[in-house]
């Protein structure tokens, strides 16, 4: 860890963490919550809030794939998305569905303010973002797609949203 200039566990709950929280909606596979686990702890999110029958730590299936993050990454559980979003906007963050509908915004033209606060929410793996959900945020975000598939696995689409909003805060501070 000290050749790799990795932090503690410690060290990583006391950083300075980059103000986006990534919210899974009735995710299915606990693999898939663990994979997100990770991807927070690699981008330094602030949370990851987890909604309805989604797996929460401690799970073995989420240990697997987390491979420590879920112990890192701060988390809450909530029943409902809608208890989600009313306290992501009491905290001042602006919310996004990543979903393929009409009027969505594509990844790359997505634009953030400096310091803005950001909160994704990625939805069940056959389903997607449930529709009440969508009503409820600020706009959608597309992944541009090129192939014939037009989906993505939850943890990898998690993956390059969340690594093109923090690409985007990197480039900021430059």
């Amino acid at each position: 860890m000290d050749e790799l200039g990795r932090m503690t566990v410690d060290e990583f709950k006391q950083s300075q963490k980059l103000p986006i929280i990534v919210v899974l909606e009735n995710i299915r596979s606990a693999y898939n919550v663990g994979s997100v686990f990770r991807t927070g702890d690699a981008f330094l999110l602030e949370a990851v809030y987890i909604i309805g029958y989604s797996a929460v730590p401690p799970h073995k299936e989420i240990k697997k794939t987390a491979l420590g993050a879920e112990e890192s990454v701060t988390w809450k559980h909530f029943a409902k998305t809608s208890e989600a979003i009313a306290q992501l906007r009491a905290d001042g963050y602006t919310v996004y569905a990543v979903e393929q509908v009409e009027g969505s915004i594509s990844l790359e033209n997505i634009k953030q303010a400096e310091g803005e606060k950001v909160a994704v929410i990625l939805g069940n793996e056959v389903t997607g973002v449930e529709q009440d959900t969508i009503a409820a945020c600020d706009g959608c975000i597309e992944i541009p797609q090129l192939g014939m598939k037009h989906s993505l696995n939850i943890a990898t689409a998690a993956g390059v949203v969340l690594w093109e909003l923090v690409r985007k805060r990197l480039i900021q501070q430059d």
